[in-house]
């Protein structure tokens, strides 16, 4: 018997142990990220230039592509001057504080990192730039160019990222290209110089959903789940039981059209659903911001260069939240029996009581006859039964006469 109930006890803990996996495993992990890989024919090249002893004082500088899954290209700058790039390594877009070198200076200075892709190339195009820098009174010889203006932002970038300095004695170790270095250590100067404030603000994921997990009861609304894009929602889909929506804070269900950059989104959970779970999932048409973070996905046991938006096309990006929620059971309403009780008053004992009142007699229906209280059947009874008598007596004499 001990052993049946043990045998009880523990498939009870497996189902609901089950049961919790369950509910768990409905609910994703987290917003889904872009994903991708560099593409080796997809450089854009700028001027080696000199940035330490060694291998760094002869480094190319590129805008490099990165080709997410879904074939849209990125254009990114390298934030990892000592860690080669490796194609073959899937990248996967991080927010900063994921950069993995807790030593490294991009820390302290990504802010600096940030306000030089915003004011730079490619973000601004080679016309826009010359004039800022003519409007900054800064000296340029015949204008940048494209290799220029990859050179000096690079340089630029490297600077806060990795704390190496462009030699201003010599850019070009390799190049006897003057007025090309001269108008790229004017950019790198620029960049790095008074002008940088620095931006900040990380800047905001095409599609975010935050918190991805939440959980409450049946019968109220479970949430907010707060949106974060730079595109348009273009499709909402749920996975969720029969009768739970998703509606705004008024409660109202909401479509992919109406879901903007900070909407606030809940999960409408009916009273009376059983204990479940549900999710649902958003799909928007947005560009990744610039300043946006990659890293390798296997980073730790397969280091490969991390690199940062500078710019890039639309793609289309999926995230996904949900909830779990328990039933709310209603306690049954419990009737309150009173015991009879006993009374110790001593039981009242009825005295019959002689009434002197006449009982009623029945009305006289046989016309003016006085009724005296005996029915007129009488005689007529006790006439028919004298007749029988005598007749019974005639018989028995002339028997015995005969005999």
């Amino acid at each position: 018997m001990a052993s049946r109930l043990k045998l009880a006890r523990a498939g009870a803990a497996v189902a609901g142990a089950s049961v919790a996996l369950m509910l768990t495993a409905a609910i994703p992990a987290g917003a889904e990220s872009a994903t991708g890989n560099v593409d080796p024919d997809g450089y854009v090249d700028g001027y080696n230039v000199d940035v330490g002893d060694g291998k760094l004082d002869n480094i190319a500088t590129n805008l490099i592509t990165l080709k997410l899954d879904d074939g849209t290209k990125l254009q990114m700058y390298c934030v990892e001057i000592e860690t080669r790039i490796k194609p073959e390594q899937g990248m996967v877009e991080k927010p900063w504080d994921s950069y993995p070198n807790a030593a490294s200076p991009f820390h302290k200075n990504r802010d600096k990192i940030n306000w030089i892709l915003h004011h730079s190339f490619p973000v601004v195009g080679l016309e826009a730039l010359n004039k800022t820098l003519s409007d900054a009174g800064v000296p340029l010889n015949d204008g940048l160019d494209t290799k220029e203006a990859i050179a000096g932002t690079q340089a630029a970038v490297w600077h806060y990222s990795d704390g190496k300095d462009l030699n201003a004695a010599n850019p070009f170790p390799k190049d006897d290209k003057p007025k090309a270095e001269a108008d790229v250590l004017a950019l790198y100067k620029y960049l790095t110089g008074p002008a940088n404030v620095g931006i900040g603000d990380q800047p905001t994921p095409a599609l975010s959903i935050s918190p991805t997990d939440l959980s409450g009861k049946a019968g109220e609304k479970i949430g907010p789940f707060t949106v974060t894009t730079t595109g348009d929602i273009e499709k909402l889909t749920t996975k969720l039981p029969e009768g739970v929506k998703v509606v705004d804070a008024q409660g109202n269900e909401v479509t992919a059209q109406a879901i903007k950059n900070g909407a606030q989104l809940f999960l409408s959970v009916p009273a009376g659903t059983k204990e479940g779970a549900g999710t649902f999932e958003l799909s928007a048409s947005a560009a990744l911001d610039t300043g946006r973070l990659f890293v390798g996905e296997d980073y730790e046991n397969k280091p490969t260069q991390s690199l940062i938006v500078a710019i890039s096309e639309k793609t289309d990006i999926v995230a996904s939240a949900g909830a779990k929620w328990a039933e709310v059971v209603v306690p049954p309403t419990t009737t309150t029996t009173t015991p009879p009780t006993t009374s110790t008053t001593p039981p009242t004992t009825t005295v019959p009581v002689t009434s002197t009142t006449p009982v009623p007699q029945p009305k006289n229906t046989a016309g003016d006859l006085p009724n005296t209280g005996a029915s007129i059947f009488a005689p007529i009874v006790i006439g028919v039964v004298l007749v029988g008598a005598g007749v019974g007596s005639l018989l028995f004499l002339r028997r015995r006469k005969r005999a």
